[in-house]
């Protein structure tokens, strides 16, 4: 990679700071475990206190912080532990990926309150284009859900909630009904009964309740109760 190209790792420890020069995109899939360090270190053979001004950090405070002078080694750790600065491509492309899990989350937790059923992804998304929605790339998206399903209801009818629900199961299918619970629902409580039925409370979004009621009941041959707790 062109040094001119590359961006600034930080890592401040102790009072001190210590830079190194980096790909972006290498070295954030080096933080996940998908590229090596040689791939996402553009210089690994000096150590900084201050790139921009050329300020080299002294061996004997590498020693200090990283108990060692080898340089290869103190990088590894800055790569690993360090701030990376974002060029506005992988901030783009973080924006984007962002965008894709809210449209998903807000598709599967929330439904047309005129129909009582789930949007499309694709409307969800021509809505929050409209509306001008501003994704923060370093935002969890469960935080940012809310703010933006306001935002929206103005042009699509949108009702977000998760409901709590109590589920009776029957002993001869609980193993079978199991997975199906873990994969539509979070299971805060769960209680076997005296005839072996499986009592759960779950949180299940609004959007894949009827959903999740026909799985069960299709195992459990109409044999599934079921009470909403709380909304």
């Amino acid at each position: 990679m062109n040094v001119d190209d590359a961006v600034i790792c930080r890592l401040k420890k102790q009072g001190m700071t210590f830079e190194v020069l980096c790909d972006c995109d290498k070295t954030m899939d080096f933080k996940h475990g998908k590229a090596s360090f040689d791939e996402a270190i553009v210089t690994a053979d000096e150590i900084f206190k201050d790139i921009k001004k050329g300020e080299k950090a002294p061996e004997k405070d590498l020693n200090q912080i990283f108990g060692t002078e080898n340089k290869r080694e103190v990088a590894e750790k800055i790569l690993k532990n360090g701030e990376v600065q974002l060029t506005a491509d992988y901030k783009n492309k973080l924006r984007e990926a962002k965008k894709k899990e809210i449209i998903s989350l807000i598709s599967r937790n929330a439904v047309d309150p005129k129909s009582n059923l789930p949007h499309p992804p694709q409307r969800i998304e021509n809505a929050m284009q409209e509306a001008k929605v501003n994704i923060i790339e370093t935002k969890n998206a469960e935080e940012q859900v809310k703010d933006i399903v306001s935002q929206i209801n103005s042009i699509i009818p949108i009702a977000y909630e998760i409901k709590t629900v109590e589920i009776t199961i029957p002993a001869d299918v609980s193993g079978k009904c199991y997975p199906v619970l873990k994969q539509y629902t979070t299971v805060s409580r769960e209680t076997w009964n005296n005839d072996g039925s499986l009592t759960v409370v779950v949180e299940v979004p609004a959007g894949l309740q009827n959903e999740l009621y026909d799985k069960l009941n299709n195992i459990a041959q109409g044999r599934i109760e079921s009470k909403i707790i709380e909304k």
